[in-house]
């Protein structure tokens, strides 16, 4: 079980990740309409807001777990 502290540090840390992956979205969307196009920039960004989303979705699951009923 996670203290109301860890619970906290966790939104925080979950809130700044969301940020994060918006604005390489931003990013990526920029570079790609933008000529000429930096292919391997553009793979690393994706690479990293993938990383973001897992990250995003385990913090998520870590506040709201999947509870059976």
């Amino acid at each position: 079980m996670m203290t109301e502290d860890q619970i906290e540090e966790t939104r925080v840390t979950l809130s700044e990740l969301q940020v994060e992956h918006r604005d390489l979205d931003l990013v990526i969307e920029h570079l790609t309409i933008s000529p000429p196009a930096d292919d391997l920039l553009i793979r690393r960004l994706k690479k990293r807001k993938l990383l973001l989303k897992d990250r995003i979705a385990q913090l998520e699951h870590l506040l709201e777990p999947n509870v059976l009923a």
